[in-house]
């Protein structure tokens, strides 16, 4: 009884939480120092990032921080993960900055407190829709989004960041779209190439030395944040220089102190309603990409995680952004692979780094008033540039031309329509591969060389086992899509002039199959017997038998038809 009650409690929140108390116990082996230390490597690397992910989200750069506060503690205590980072991320970001700034609402802008307050509203949702997939146990619907078209929409999604950039890192004015269906950014980027004689050469070369010393850093200086290099030496620089007075804009003010606890003010059910298409969208990236990353870092420590129980994490962290005056969270890649290179062993890591966010929040906000908004802008531009998956999509095209292409349409519909058309393409895309893939599968027929080894050929017409004998293998589950090609392709090796006299489907493979599925097997089978051929089925699956059974077919072909191997399959043959 004692041992049910301690599961119970294990797999529940609070069993979440003891349990990483319980993990401080491996620190007698040195483990707690290398968390601190990644913790605080981690928080050195992820200010820079996090900040300049408010100019893609629209919001205050303080608010960036807030994402790396209480979030990345909520995700820490409750997710199964021992190494998932969760905070601001570009994809999501960019899908919630579409959302708000597609509802068409007269004069909102980003970086006002309406604006905040929707972002609050949207990782509300977004939260909420994560618990929900939990109570469901939907965590399997990461599966949903396959890795080609994810590599195409992070693709898509990088190009997007990057372009978006290009105006503030030349301090030029922003240019307003007016275009329907387009992607504003796309057309913002072609005006503010038309305006390049507005360009302030200070913030350009103020830019080009951020980017300098982030790819000098990346390449050559691995042991120091580049990123922190950048933002340090800018505000130095700023502060030193007066950069101001030579025409290079900086943030100003930034409030300092803990963020306020509450939900976002000034906003309606009308406005959730509004903006719950893009809490879907943020939802299964959220979803997706979380998994795909917790799943790599299992597999490297051979470890186990709970895809559910991750959402628990993600819910509530977002529903803790929501209510602290942040926006969307995710888990992020970029941050999991900086904490792992430090040598993280667990989520103590990223409670450290909530500490130092706070210190920082605290007592060192006074200073990024000098820093200048084209440093955010650059550091956002190379992050926008590391998503364009030049290397990923080569793979796909060597390896599989046709998902390549589906990888390459999903780039261009987030480059042209958006990043929201994106996902939405990413998961129809999706599924019609799947789809597609089940509707044409590799049947054979099985034939056996002459040390009995099992060699599989094209099913061609005349093509035979041996002779008067088809052993014909279906791959998938027989459903409404794939049933009319399975019996073609059997009425094509039976209809020639030396029809066999035995037709075996291999069924070791079907896992599966449906009412359409069904009836075309019986009829298949009536087409046999017409012909004088007889059906048989070799290596079905318990579950599968009792399908068949209950739609009729071992009624109409005997129950002596099922065959436990191909071998029996071909000894009942020749003693027939």
């Amino acid at each position: 009884m004692q041992a049910v009650t301690a599961e119970g409690a294990r797999r529940s929140g609070l069993g979440r939480f003891v349990s990483v108390l319980e993990g401080i116990r491996p620190y007698q082996r040195g483990w707690l120092q290398a968390d601190i230390v990644a913790g605080i490597t981690l928080a050195a690397l992820a200010i820079p990032e996090v900040m300049g992910y408010t100019k893609i989200a629209g919001m205050p750069v303080i608010t960036g921080l807030y994402t790396i506060l209480i979030p990345i503690a909520a995700f820490a205590l409750l997710g199964s993960s021992r190494h998932l980072v969760v905070g601001a991320d570009s994809a999501t970001a960019a899908i919630m900055f579409a959302g708000i700034a597609g509802l068409g609402i007269s004069g909102l802008q980003p970086a006002t407190p309406q604006w905040v307050a929707l972002a609050g509203l949207s990782a509300l949702l977004a939260g909420g829709l994560l618990l929900l997939a939990r109570v469901a146990r939907l965590g399997f619907l990461a599966d949903f989004l396959s890795r080609t078209v994810l590599v195409g929409f992070l693709t898509g999604v990088g190009v997007q960041v990057a372009i978006g950039q290009v105006a503030g890192m030349l301090e030029i004015p922003k240019q307003t779209s007016g275009v329907p269906f387009f992607s504003n950014n796309l057309i913002e980027f072609f005006k503010t190439l038309g305006h390049l004689g507005q360009a302030s050469w200070s913030t350009a070369l103020v830019s080009a030395s951020v980017l300098a010393v982030l790819i000098v850093f990346e390449r050559w200086v691995k042991a120091i944040p580049g990123g922190l290099v950048a933002v340090v030496g800018a505000i130095v620089a700023s502060w030193a220089l007066d950069l101001q007075a030579h025409g290079v804009s900086i943030l100003g003010p930034v409030p300092s102190g803990l963020p306020s606890i509450g939900l976002p003010s000034g906003v309606s059910w009308h406005d959730a309603a509004l903006l719950l298409p893009a809490a879907v969208s943020m939802f299964l990236v959220i979803l997706a990409q979380s998994a795909a990353t917790s799943r790599a870092y299992a597999v490297k420590y051979n470890e186990r995680f709970t895809e559910n129980t991750d959402l628990v994490g993600l819910g509530l962290a977002n529903l803790t952004a929501g209510l602290s005056g942040t926006f969307v969270v995710n888990g992020s890649p970029t941050k999991t692979e900086m904490v792992d290179e430090a040598k993280s062993h667990t989520q103590v890591a990223q409670l450290t780094t909530a500490v130092v966010v706070a210190i920082v929040l605290l007592f060192l906000t006074k200073p990024l008033q000098y820093l200048p908004n084209a440093v955010l802008s650059s550091v956002v531009f190379l992050i926008g540039v590391k998503l364009i998956a030049v290397r990923g999509m080569r793979a796909i095209y060597g390896l599989r031309p046709d998902e390549f292409w589906v990888a390459l349409v999903t780039a261009i519909v987030v480059v042209v329509l958006g990043v929201e058309q994106g996902i939405i393409l990413a998961i129809v895309l999706s599924l019609i591969v799947h789809v597609k893939r089940h509707f044409t599968p590799h049947d054979a027929v099985v034939r056996f060389d002459e040390q009995g080894h099992i060699r599989l050929a094209e099913p061609t017409p005349g093509t035979v086992t041996e002779p008067g004998l088809v052993i014909y293998r279906f791959p998938v589950g027989i459903f409404y899509a794939n049933a009319v090609r399975l019996s073609e392709d059997a009425m094509r090796l039976v209809n020639v002039p030396d029809p066999p006299r035995w037709f075996v489907l291999h069924a070791e493979a079907i896992d599966d199959i449906d009412y359409t599925g069904a009836q075309t097997l019986l009829e298949l089978a009536d087409h046999l017997h017409q012909r004088g051929i007889v059906l048989a089925v070799a290596e079905a699956s318990d579950d599968l038998r009792r399908e068949l059974d209950r739609f009729g077919l071992t009624d109409k072909i005997g129950p002596d038809r099922y065959l436990d191997s191909l071998q029996a399959a071909r000894e009942a043959f020749q003693s027939s």
